[in-house]
């Protein structure tokens, strides 16, 4: 029914459970202009950079029809 508590070395440890702060947190600072427009840009940024790498790597994930097979100049006989 009861729990016994293991001996802790710290008395602080084992009372940390109960602890309870009466002070409160000072309020968050708003975010400035310069802020909001740097934290935008940077997350347009990522987004465009996701975006451009899909549409360049889309031709690359299309499977290659087997057509005639592709011969270099270098191959054909002189």
């Amino acid at each position: 029914m009861f729990r016994r508590r293991e001996p802790v070395p710290f008395a602080f440890v084992a009372e940390a459970d109960r602890f309870r702060s009466n002070v409160t947190p000072p309020p968050r600072e708003r975010l400035g202009l310069p802020q909001i427009a740097a934290r935008t840009l940077v997350g347009l940024t990522v987004v465009a950079g996701l975006v451009g790498s899909l549409l360049f790597g889309m031709p690359a994930l299309q499977p290659q029809t087997p057509g005639k097979a592709e011969q270099s100049t270098a191959s054909q006989g002189r």
